[in-house]
Parts: C-alpha cells; sequence; structure tokens
C-alpha cells in the first residue's frame, strides 16, 4: 500500500509556505501559491513516489511550478512582513538581509529558500534541483561567505573591514 504524502499535513503546510514566502514574500500571494499547491498535491496525490522524494521535497516541487505559473518576482520589502517586526532596528537589519538576498542570483535565491524557507535538507534540496548533495552543500557554503562579506558592514562593523581587506577585489575572493 503507497503511502499518504499528505497524512500528517501540518509541519507540511508551514514548510510550504515558508519556502513561498521566502521566493515571493510574506502576505496573501504567499497563501494562495500554498493554498494552490495544497489542492494540486490532492489532486494528484497518487502520483506520489516516496522513491524520489520526500512528501516535503515533492510539495515544495509543486510549490515551484506553482510560482513559476504565476511569475512573479521576489519583493525584498514586502511592508507586510516587516510589520511583523516590533522595533524600528529590526526591521531595518529585515531589510538590508532582504536586499542582500534579492542581490543573489536567481540559482542563489532558490538555494536559499529551499533550505532556510523550506528547511529541506541538503539531500532533499539536491533531490528537487537535481543536484548532488556535496554541490548543495558548497554552494551553500559559498553563500553563507559571500552574504557575511556583503553584510559584515551592517551588523559587524569591525570584522567587515578585516573581511573586505582580505577579498581581492579583481576576483571577490
Amino acid at each position: 500500500m503507497r503511502r499518504d504524502p499528505l497524512a500528517n499535513p501540518d509541519g507540511l503546510i508551514r514548510r510550504v509556505y515558508s519556502y513561498v514566502a521566502y521566493v515571493i514574500g510574506d502576505g496573501p500571494d504567499a497563501e494562495d501559491v500554498t493554498s494552490e499547491t495544497f489542492v494540486r498535491a490532492v489532486r494528484y496525490r497518487a502520483s506520489y513516489d516516496p522513491a524520489k522524494g520526500s512528501p516535503a521535497t515533492w510539495l515544495v516541487g509543486i510549490a515551484r511550478r506553482c510560482i513559476a505559473d504565476r511569475a512573479r518576482p521576489p519583493e525584498p520589502t514586502d511592508v507586510e512582513s516587516l510589520e511583523a517586526v516590533d522595533d524600528h532596528e529590526g526591521r531595518a537589519e529585515l531589510l538590508t538581509v532582504r536586499a542582500a538576498v534579492a542581490r543573489l542570483s536567481e540559482r542563489e535565491r532558490e538555494l536559499v529558500a529551499l533550505r532556510y524557507g523550506a528547511d529541506l535538507t541538503a539531500r532533499q534540496v539536491g533531490e528537487t534541483l537535481g543536484m548532488q548533495t556535496n554541490a548543495v552543500e558548497v554552494a551553500l557554503h559559498r553563500l553563507h561567505a559571500k552574504l557575511r562579506v556583503e553584510l559584515a558592514p551592517d551588523f559587524l562593523p569591525e570584522r567587515a573591514q578585516s573581511a573586505r581587506k582580505d577579498l581581492d577585489p579583481a576576483t571577490g575572493t
């Protein structure tokens, strides 16, 4: 008997919504895409193959198609999600991080959204994107380093100077 991928939807709904919010921003649009993802999942649940990945990976794949159908670019300054942050410093930090993520390539933003939005493991991200697990881990490590250097002036002023001095201006490494 086949395992029902939607048997325990509570955690899956949170993961899918988080992924979608990373990609298109918090709010009603993310809720709509999450709903559409689960509508499609219910419709096609018989096509779920546990040999190809976990229910979370399957659902994120559906969510990716729903987002592609909408063809909406990321919104790094979505006001609704800013309202959830109580203090002005927290809002400024959130905007700074979102702006840095928005400057990443589409592929890099997708890695960030899958890993941290959908909370997928490197193996699951690899399954979703057709990459080897170690390639995902290396890409994420490089992204962390890239964001750390870019965000250092805003969050760690003393260390930022030394981090930037270590970079070769010609290559950025």
